[in-house]
């Protein structure tokens, strides 16, 4: 970017109400003290006179001096002390004269030249040259003599004549290039200050719009969370509403089924025994509605038991029997040698099962199988391959060791793309979403199946059952010795 692309755009910032640049600019915020220490001592070396940067504050910026004999010798006497001390005071004073440069003289006939350091119209500093001995003076000044009685007039002028001499324009041309090379230190300090500090504004308006973009978000997941909860309410409301009726609808059909009311004809038999199972379909639907506001909400409770995971395979496959005959598909069942039990709350560990084997099997076409298997993991099994285990996690040295139970249900079904894995849990969700599709069921079923498994502090993922399949792998604490 070109000096006046910055100075324009510094600006238009400005003009724009964005941060304020610095009103007052000081010496020290724009120079590098170790760069301009640096270039005074060039100037030492060069010519043996000191030279001193000062702020506009008084503060000693660079200091490249190198002390005089002369002035070593006056400062141990009473007189000369006091007098150095006036010189010293008086010289860093002086800010030099509106027109330029002041020559500043001393009391032993040295010189210090004052030239001021100025900068966008401002004065920011000096620079003090000296002290030198001006190639003018000839002789040794009364004021040195007379500084002190006990001066020895005849060392005083031996050292007098050590100090480096300089023609008034060779510290006119001393000056003249410290100016220049202190404009060009200024002007590049100057552009590095406004960068950053435009820089610092860019970042400070971008925080303020982050902050901004926060609140709203903010705002917006509040009110999610409120129509959630209102969404969850509703759907508890309505279904716990639905339930009483819906009940009597499906006792009084099955009462007209077994004939209590009298002897119906076979069409009318067939009517009432699809009401009665539309109404358990229903049914089903509202009671997984109003687990999901439970489980939602957090008032589902678990009671925690003992459970006996061989004859919980047993019950599970018992119960879902009749529904895989009737789909034509084999159901097994089986547990290894040496599975302990489960602490787990026995009727929604049942729920679980008997949800993900009922999904197997509508998922499976007929001559398909569906199998149900219990297997100990033991201690050891805590680290086991599962990548959505929390305990995997680097603080698994750190956490309690507990055993495990992995319980699996497999099928030869119509499997489950990677891609939709990790969404068949989410509430409501179908692979198959279109107005056609083959399978029923609302998509809460999996979604009920892994709230209940993180209430038990468990753990489910799906693995592929090659060649065709799905595999629901569910790992859950086994109980402790003596529970």
């Amino acid at each position: 970017m070109s000096d006046d692309a910055l100075a324009a755009r510094v600006e238009r910032r400005a003009s724009d109400g964005g941060a304020a640049l610095d009103a007052k600019l000081r010496l020290d915020e724009l120079v590098d003290r170790g760069g301009l220490d640096e270039l005074c001592k060039s100037f030492l070396e060069l010519l043996g006179i000191p030279v001193r940067v000062y702020s506009s504050d008084g503060d000693l910026l660079a200091d490249a001096a190198r002390g005089h004999d002369v002035c070593a010798y006056v400062n141990t006497l009473p007189g000369g002390r006091r007098a150095c001390g006036a010189t010293v005071s008086a010289v860093k004073a002086d800010e030099g004269s509106e027109a330029g440069d002041a020559v500043h003289p001393c009391f032993t006939g040295n010189a210090y030249r004052i030239v001021p350091v100025d900068y966008d119209g401002r004065r920011i500093g000096r620079i003090i040259i000296g002290p030198y001995l001006p190639a003018s003076l000839a002789e040794v000044p009364a004021s040195l003599l007379g500084v002190d009685p006990q001066l020895d007039p005849p060392r005083a002028r031996s050292l007098l004549t050590k100090v480096p001499r300089a023609n008034e324009a060779t510290i006119l041309r001393m000056s003249l290039h410290l100016k220049k090379a202190l404009d060009l230190i200024l002007f590049n300090g100057h552009k590095a200050l406004l960068t950053s500090q435009m820089h610092l504004a860019s970042v400070r308006e971008s925080y303020r719009e982050l902050e901004e973009k926060n609140a709203r978000l903010k705002e917006a997941n509040d009110r999610l969370r409120e129509l959630d909860r209102l969404k969850s309410n509703f759907l508890a409301t309505v279904s716990h509403e639905l339930r009483t009726p819906l009940t009597s609808i499906i006792g009084y059909s099955e009462m007209l089924v077994e004939g209590i009311a009298g002897e119906l004809g076979a069409e009318q038999r067939d009517f009432v025994s699809t009401i009665h199972e539309k109404g358990g379909h229903l049914l089903a639907l509202i009671t997984g509605l109003l687990d999901l506001s439970k489980l939602e909400s957090g008032s589902m409770t678990v009671h925690l038991r003992s459970i006996d995971v061989p004859e919980l395979v047993r019950q599970v496959v018992s119960t879902l029997t009749p529904l895989a005959r009737k789909k034509q598909i084999t159901l097994q069942g089986a547990s290894g040698a040496g599975i302990p039990p489960l602490r787990a709350d026995p009727e929604r560990v049942r729920q679980i099962f008997l949800n993900l084997v009922e999904n197997a099997i509508k998922f499976t076409p007929a001559g398909g199988v569906v199998s149900l298997s219990a297997r100990n993991l033991g201690v050891a099994g805590v680290a086991g391959d599962d990548p959505d285990d929390p305990e995997m996690s680097g603080f698994a040295l750190l956490a309690p060791v507990q055993a495990k139970v992995e319980i699996r249900v497999a099928d030869t079904g119509i499997g489950i793309p990677a891609r939709e894995k990790a969404r068949v849990f989410d509430a409501f969700y179908q692979v198959d979403s279109s107005s056609t599709r083959e399978y029923g069921g609302t998509g809460l079923g999996l979604s009920i199946v892994k709230r209940l498994v993180d209430a038990h502090r468990g753990t489910v993922h799906i693995e592929d059952n090659l060649p065709q399949g799905a595999v629901f792998v569910v790992r859950l604490p086994a109980a402790s010795a003596g529970e």
